[in-house]
This record gives structure tokens, C-alpha cells and sequence, in this order.
């Protein structure tokens, strides 16, 4: 047996309520792998012009990011018996920090503002940023309910009292996992990581696929099905003995075969096929093509569609 040491489920933190509720549903995960929850606070000390201190907001500092650490760190203990919890400060650029976190991670969960029930997310510019260039999957949790405007706060007040009464956008809801797959070029990444957390929740996998990725960058979401009209899909239905599908999972299959599969074919506008396949799914599952345009890393269309209204957390797994 290795004695590699586990990779942690790490957490970023900024003092938001989202990031605090993610932190929790980081916890759980990390339970649930049996590994260390690693809480990390990104933050970069502003230039600020001598003749602007007056007027300037108070910037980050050790002082108050090692505070919100210790909240959040102390309030996961006691609501989490076992888990093993450790902190980090990082310096310099958010996303740069971030991403190398997620380097040094099985997982790195990240929280995001909910604009309601029906309007999912509203994704910041350092999570879009860390979610396109990690080289590890990306769990985006909702806040539990609408941030109140002007909740832009690094700080810690009421912090982990946003934790505390958390409601069901951030528990671990009944549904099914749900991955989205392109049968022209279906990955074993993100194929690996929707049957790995369907077993640890012990929970069917639903499996949303198409044909030809609507993108052309292999995002790993679906496209176009034959047969189908455009914005039509299947009703859920046994996974067929024979044909594309079954050959891209029947590995997986075999590998965990106490996960129930079921699968949705669908057509036309793939993001929005599984924002609804959202719904009522525990964890909304998608790939990204792991490669940089000439003006950085790319999501793609299909992902982000999904980012911005899925209603239940969403893994985005890099792919090659």
C-alpha cells in the first residue's frame, strides 16, 4: 500500500457568506473522503497612494485573515467531530494563489453569490479566473440564499454565523448526481470523478449526453443527439446494452458497480439541458478542455452557461 499522503479538500475563503457556506460543504466532502479540509485565504496587499489613505478602505491584512481563518477552522470542528481542519495564508495575486492551492489539492471548492432560486449564480471574477487555469477540479457552491446587496466585505464579521444557519442550497441534497458527457469525445476524467462521488454519496448517477460538442472544444457537456429536436430531451432511461454510451461507461461501471446509472438524451442548447437537470441534483458534474487561447485559459460556452444558472453545486473537471 502508498504511503502517499491523501490530497485535502481545500476551501477558499474571503469572509463572503458564500465562501463560508462552501467551506461547509467542503467539510463534508472531505469527510467523506476521509482526507484533511485545508481552509486557505487568498488575499494581495493594495498599492494605495499615500494621499488616498484617508479616504481608503481598510485593507487586508495577517491580522484580519488569520482571524477569519481561526473562526472558520473553530466553528467546522465543532460542527464536524473528526475532522482533521488546517489554515493557510496566501499572499500575492488571488488567482494565481488559488490555482497553485488547487495544485496541492484533490479539490479545491470555491463559494459564489446565488442570485435566487431560479437564477443560480453570480460567479466573481477571481472564481471564473481559478475555475478556467486549475489543473484540479473546481466545486462552485451557492450561498444558501441571496447575498444582501453590498456584501462585498473580506472581513469576518457574522462570518461563521452564515455557516451556522445555512438552508438547503448548501446541504447535501437528496438528488442524484448528474454529469454531463459528449459522446464523440467522452472523457475518463470527468466520467471518473461523477461515478467516484455518486459511490461516496451513495446516490444514482444520471448521465445528460449528446452528440458533437455544440462548443467545438471539447468541453465535455453535451451536444446535439440524433433524433432529437432541437431543445427536446429524452425522458431518464436504462443505460442501452450496446452503442457509445454504454462502451464510455461500462469501464466505470465495472469499477463501481454499486452506482444505479441512468441516462437523458438531449439536443440543441446543452448548458440549459443541464441547468435543469440541475434541479434536482445533488451535484451537477462538467468537464473543461485543459488548454489556454492566446488571451488565457478557456471554460467554453457550454460550462459557463452552466456556472451561471445551475441551482446545485457544480465540479468542473479539467481535461485534456
Amino acid at each position: 500500500m502508498s504511503s502517499t499522503p491523501a490530497l485535502p479538500v481545500t476551501a477558499g475563503l474571503d469572509g463572503r457568506r458564500a465562501s463560508l457556506a462552501a467551506a461547509d460543504w467542503a467539510a463534508r466532502e472531505a469527510l467523506r473522503r476521509e482526507v484533511p479540509l485545508r481552509l486557505v485565504h487568498a488575499w494581495e496587499q493594495p498599492v494605495v497612494p499615500l494621499a488616498s489613505l484617508a479616504q481608503a478602505a481598510v485593507p487586508p491584512d495577517p491580522e484580519r485573515s488569520a482571524s477569519l481563518l481561526a473562526e472558520a477552522r473553530a466553528h467546522l470542528t465543532r460542527r464536524h467531530p473528526g475532522l482533521d481542519v488546517t489554515t493557510d495564508r496566501l499572499t500575492g495575486d488571488p488567482v494565481a494563489a488559488l490555482v497553485a492551492a488547487a495544485d496541492e489539492s484533490g479539490l479545491l471548492v470555491l463559494g459564489s453569490r446565488g442570485l435566487g432560486r431560479t437564477a443560480g449564480f453570480l460567479l466573481g471574477s477571481v472564481a471564473r479566473s481559478v475555475v478556467a487555469r486549475a489543473a484540479r477540479p473546481v466545486v462552485l457552491v451557492r450561498s444558501p440564499e441571496p447575498a444582501a446587496d453590498g456584501d462585498t466585505s473580506g472581513g469576518t464579521g457574522g462570518g461563521t454565523d452564515a455557516m451556522a444557519g445555512e438552508g438547503s442550497g448548501t446541504g447535501d441534497a437528496p438528488g442524484d448526481v448528474v454529469v454531463g458527457v459528449d459522446l464523440d469525445g467522452p472523457d475518463d476524467a470527468v466520467l471518473a470523478y461523477a461515478f467516484e462521488a455518486a459511490a461516496l454519496r451513495g446516490t444514482g448517477l444520471r448521465v445528460v449526453h449528446g452528440h458533437g460538442p455544440v462548443d467545438g472544444e471539447g468541453t465535455g457537456a453535451v451536444g446535439p443527439a440524433d433524433g432529437l429536436a432541437d431543445g427536446d430531451a429524452l425522458a431518464e432511461r436504462a443505460v442501452p446494452d450496446e452503442g457509445p454510451l454504454a462502451q464510455a461507461l461500462r469501464p466505470w461501471q465495472e469499477k463501481f458497480p454499486g452506482v444505479p446509472v441512468t441516462a437523458q438524451a438531449a439536443i440543441g442548447q446543452a448548458g440549459s439541458h443541464l441547468a435543469e437537470a440541475s434541479r434536482d441534483a445533488g451535484l451537477l458534474v462538467v468537464g473543461r478542455a485543459a488548454r489556454h487561447a492566446p488571451v488565457g485559459a478557456l471554460i467554453g460556452p457550454v460550462t459557463d452557461a452552466v456556472l451561471r444558472h445551475a441551482l446545485s453545486p457544480v465540479a468542473v473537471v479539467p481535461h485534456d
